[in-house]
């Protein structure tokens, strides 16, 4: 009688937050104090401890602190983007997301802007594009940069069904799950700023590059909104350093120190990857070198922008259509936003380091070992 007492609770219980796709807006839920306050008094110690078990199991991985609850508001960030379908450029998907996000974070920041423009590939296509852009604390002259981009790739050549290599992505890591995690540090920021400027940037045009016959990665029209920031804004706009998350919702998530990243900005991975130990999470931040990725980092580092990739490129749902929410973890997330919003808030006063190094080539061709999209 207890244990269904408490069952009529356990399908409304939340770890304190939740998600509406419906309305759009984040919804208080039963917290665990609310439900405990609702039981009887006779029902003691048992009636506590079977709560807790109810609880356990239905907020399985997002119980075990705020990083956890902030990783379950990220996961509905991700699901809200997946909903719209493939945000690829072109499509009403792509439109409808760009409105949600700007809106989203007009709630919160002090400043944003969308900055269109459009892209003529090498096949001659004309891209209508568009890059987000979001400030909090515009007049702070110390200002950090996050970014991630939020387009979805059109061609699913990894798909082990050659049936599925001409669908889009849905993107759920690869896109939504930087893009959640930025909103989710978002929301931090409004609530208490962290003594800092901080812009974010959505990056669009990623994903695109690809032949139309055979799906192959084609880099020369990849990173499109980077290198556009990187040649109409970079000139003039020098942040004490920049972090670019990617693919940063896996299950399994093992995030190796990207070998750009190290190559260009070492100071900025040893503080990330420093912050992340301190935090407790050496097991996710690995203390090891790995591949170097093409991504949106490099042309930012190109023009002196001190750019770090966080990203887990061992991810076998990467370029599929299998790329879904249920392949992304909620606590990944909540680790990830964790770490960005310490590393803001501990190293305030910015890396220093000696200047980037000039002349690099990315390497060329097409991505894996050497590249990404």
């Amino acid at each position: 009688m207890i244990i269904a007492h408490l069952a009529a609770f356990a399908p409304q219980a939340s770890c304190g937050v939740g998600f509406s796709h419906a309305s759009e807006t984040f919804v208080a839920k039963p917290t665990i104090w609310t439900m405990l306050t609702r039981l009887p008094a006779w029902s003691g110690l048992f009636a506590v401890l079977s709560l807790a078990l109810l609880l356990l199991s239905a907020c399985g991985e997002e119980i075990g602190g705020a990083g956890a609850v902030d990783g379950g508001v990220a996961m509905g960030l991700v699901e809200r983007q997946v909903a719209f379908g493939p945000r690829v450029p072109g499509t009403e998907a792509h439109a409808a997301a760009l409105e949600w996000m700007t809106a989203y974070l007009r709630e919160r920041a002090d400043t944003v802007e969308q900055r269109p423009f459009t892209w003529v590939t090498t096949r001659g296509d004309t891209l209508a594009l568009t890059n987000v852009w979001a400030s909090f604390s515009p007049e702070s002259p110390s200002r950090v940069l996050l970014l991630a981009h939020w387009d979805s790739r059109p061609v699913a050549e990894m798909s082990s069904d050659s049936a599925d290599r001409g669908r889009p992505v849905p993107g759920a890591n690869d896109g939504a799950s930087g893009v959640a995690v930025l909103l989710a540090v978002a929301d931090a920021l409004a609530e208490d700023p962290p003594g800092i400027g901080v812009d974010l940037l959505l990056t669009d045009g990623e994903d695109w590059g690809h032949d139309p016959v055979t799906y192959a990665t084609e880099v020369q029209d990849m990173f499109l909104g980077a290198r556009r920031f990187a040649a109409t804004r970079g000139g003039s706009y020098r942040p004490l350093f920049a972090i670019l998350l990617d693919l940063v919702g896996d299950r399994d998530p093992h995030f190796p120190m990207e070998g750009n990243s190290v190559r260009y900005a070492p100071e900025v991975v040893r503080r990330v990857w420093e912050t992340a130990a301190d935090l407790g999470h050496s097991d996710v931040f690995v203390s090891r070198q790995g591949r170097a990725i093409n991504d949106d980092h490099v042309p930012l580092n190109e023009i002196g922008i001190r750019t770090i990739d966080v990203i887990d490129f061992d991810y076998p749902y990467w370029h599929t259509v299998e790329d879904t929410p249920d392949k992304v973890s909620a606590r990944t997330l909540g680790i990830v936003r964790e770490v960005v919003l310490e590393t803001i808030r501990r190293h305030a006063g910015g890396p220093s380091g000696p200047p980037p190094p000039p002349g690099f080539s990315p390497p060329a061709g097409r991505r894996g070992p050497l590249g990404r999209g």
